[in-house]
């Protein structure tokens, strides 16, 4: 596992508590499951339609791996 710099937007920083903070993951998956566990279910909700921005593209992939910066992105809604 690398450390990551996971940084909140909206709604997930509000989960959160705070705007960044660096966690230990290697993918998509494990910072999920870390950020759940960490945040309970007000983190839960944000990403069960949010996502994950990895190297600039957008992922839910459990499976992709992590770069040195990840931000958690809530659903948005078009308009």
């Amino acid at each position: 596992m690398a450390d990551v710099l996971v940084r909140f937007f909206a709604a997930a920083a509000e989960a959160a508590g705070r705007d960044e903070q660096t966690l230990s993951a290697s993918t998509v998956g494990e910072l999920r499951a870390d950020l759940e566990k960490r945040y309970g279910d007000a983190m839960a909700r944000v990403l069960r339609n949010g996502s994950f921005l990895v190297d600039g593209v957008v992922s839910r992939d459990p499976a992709k791996p992590l770069a040195n910066r990840v931000d958690v992105l809530p659903p948005f809604a078009g308009g």
